[in-house]
């Protein structure tokens, strides 16, 4: 079977490397499989044909998404408040948790790598993480587009020494770089000093995030060996950061190239390999379409971010009409078998705009912007070849963002942000929760104008007794919203028809109404999830929705069964109702 796997290995460094010889691939592919310590009885059990098309989850499945540094304790590392938090708080609910960068960086709170391999000591040490890991389902971040300009690799880049001497990505001033894909608006090149002369690193996102140069195999073999690293330390999903922009290729976009889908095919043929019931997610915070390429013909990630969902559930929160969300719903394929979405609304970083090009039109992305400054946001750009800029994304913690409409400020800000997040616990795919958003944290202004950041904002560290209390007293925004979600994740965990990959279909009730039917794999439990979007009581007839007769309908949510199926269906604002025909848990 190793004779097997080295075959595959062989054939996306054909594509990868082209300019190597046969036997060249050969000994890079050898080296790759030595470097996950892959013997042949391990590659046998978990070669990647016996992982390939299986499912790695199921309605169980939800992740919380935080910072290593959430919570902070005068007396504990933060990475044992967060254990304690996760189990004291949420065990039995939430299965998984994404723990961002934990590493030393210099930068973009965890997104500019110091060192790999090391914890960051604020935060604990590599015990802390697998003790994580051994109660939940670790994802961690592979932050392999770009490493710190403080790390030994650039150091040594600029001194011309190994480690590090051919492991970053040039150019020169002149090149024709104007179709490359940019996320920031400073300047692409960085001009640096090296012991062989001026060269000039790529930065793709700033000039404290070097690019790293993929077509030198060395760095290849370098994210191998981390990668193991990381399996044996416990990490069950592997997060490939900015991974569109690996490949670099002057003269065009330098995003999504083929060379950069075959490495991601590449690192999924060796991690199953290693480990069978690894995950791959890749972060591509891109249009919708380009997104979607990354699931290959189901050889590529197992996972991709529905990144379109956030931007089109805040325009719909915003306007009470759901007709932009639900044309894109109707136009996203069903993931197929051993792949699904993962869907969100909050994250450590904003609510990506890039996403919503081709979905929504600029006026209408203006309008989500002069909404979301008006209650407290900020706006990050990029820049265009044409040097000018464009919205990227909008920084605002999620409670806020929906503390009223296009109409101004409202009483409807919980029961919107309940509905917000019971269409995304309901949505095809697994759901992921930022921690924030669970906690109903709002606006850090402090934290905003103390990093220097617009992302700042969203990024709170809670003094964790502080919170305890919070979470004590019925009368806080913290305990309302904390318990209404948890009961709300407890009771989506036993419904089968809510696995990521059971069958869903968009239902058409008007444009105040946001709906969908799910049907379990076994195909015995259906629920229709229907969500009134608007500051408007909603009426819709029983018939409408074409329920079968013989089937007794109950409400998951408030337990009201639905016997008389001429009758109507009345949604106040922002209600939300998942009626099945067969109900698993308490309702």
């Amino acid at each position: 079977m190793v004779s097997e796997l080295k075959h595959r290995v062989v054939a996306h460094l054909e594509v990868v490397y082209k300019q190597l010889s046969i036997a060249e691939r050969g000994v890079i592919a050898d080296s790759l499989i030595d470097a996950m310590h892959i013997v042949e009885a391990e590659a046998v059990a978990k070669g990647p044909v016996a992982g390939q098309f299986q499912n790695h989850w199921d309605e169980r499945d939800i992740i919380a998404i935080t910072y290593g540094d959430s919570f902070v304790e005068p007396t504990r590392k933060p990475l044992e408040s967060l254990h304690d938090f996760l189990d004291q708080y949420v065990k039995g609910v939430i299965n998984s948790v994404h723990i961002l960068p934990f590493f030393p960086y210099s930068s973009d709170d965890g997104f500019s790598v110091i060192d790999y391999l090391t914890v960051n000591p604020e935060l604990g040490d590599w015990s802390d993480v697998s003790s994580i890991a051994g109660d939940y389902k670790l994802m961690a971040d592979l932050v392999i587009n770009h490493c710190s300009a403080e790390s030994r690799w650039f150091k040594n880049f600029c001194e011309s020494k190994s480690p590090g001497l051919d492991y970053f990505a040039t150019a020169e001033p002149d090149d024709d770089l104007s179709d490359v894909v940019r996320p920031r608006t400073s300047p692409l090149l960085r001009r640096v000093e090296t012991a062989q002369g001026v060269q000039h690193a790529w930065c793709t996102f700033s000039h404290d995030q070097v690019d790293l140069n993929f077509e030198n195999p060395a760095v290849l073999l370098e994210f191998t060996r981390i990668i193991n690293d990381y399996i044996e330390q416990g990490v069950a999903i592997f997060r490939l950061d900015a991974v569109a922009f690996l490949w670099k290729r002057v003269g065009t976009s330098c995003l999504n190239l083929v060379e950069t889908h075959e490495i991601v095919r590449l690192l999924r043929s060796l991690i199953e390999a290693k480990k069978s019931d690894a995950v791959i997610i890749t972060e591509t915070n891109i249009p919708n379409r380009e997104n979607l390429s990354y699931f290959g013909n189901v050889n590529e990630a197992h996972v991709v971010y529905n990144f379109s969902l956030p931007p089109l559930l805040l325009n719909t929160l915003l306007t009470g009409n759901s007709h932009y969300l639900k044309n894109w719903l109707m136009s996203m394929p069903p993931a197929q078998m051993g792949t699904t979405y993962l869907n969100f609304f909050a994250s450590h970083d904003g609510i990506g705009l890039r996403p919503a090009e081709g979905l929504l039109s600029e006026e209408e992305i203006q309008n989500l912007i002069d909404v979301m400054e008006s209650h407290g946001g900020s706006v990050s750009w990029r820049a265009l070849e044409s040097g000018v800029k464009k919205p990227y994304e909008i920084n605002i913690s999620l409670f806020d963002a929906l503390r009223g409409t296009v109409n101004g400020e409202d009483s409807w800000q919980f029961d919107r942000f309940y509905c917000a997040h019971a269409i995304v616990l309901a949505l095809e795919g697994i759901p992921a929760i930022y921690v924030h958003s669970l906690l109903a944290t709002g606006n850090d202004y402090e934290r905003k104008a103390a990093s220097g950041h617009n992302r700042g904002i969203n990024r709170h560290q809670w003094d964790y007794d502080l919170l305890k209390g919070h979470l004590s007293d019925s009368d806080s925004q913290h305990y309302q919203v904390f318990s209404r979600l948890k009961s709300l994740i407890a009771l989506r965990i036993e419904q089968p028809a809510f696995h990521p990959n059971a069958t869903q279909y968009t239902l058409h009730l008007g444009d105040q109404i946001f709906a969908f039917w799910r049907q379990s794999l076994n195909r015995q439990q259906s629920i229709f999830a229907i969500h009134n979007i608007s500051d408007q009581t909603q009426t819709i007839p029983l018939t409408a929705i074409n329920l079968v007769g013989t089937d007794d309908w109950i409400d998951l949510v408030t337990g009201n069964h639905y016997r008389d199926l001429h009758g109507f269906l009345e949604l106040k604002p922002y209600q939300f109702i998942w009626l099945t025909n067969k109900a698993y848990g308490a309702c």
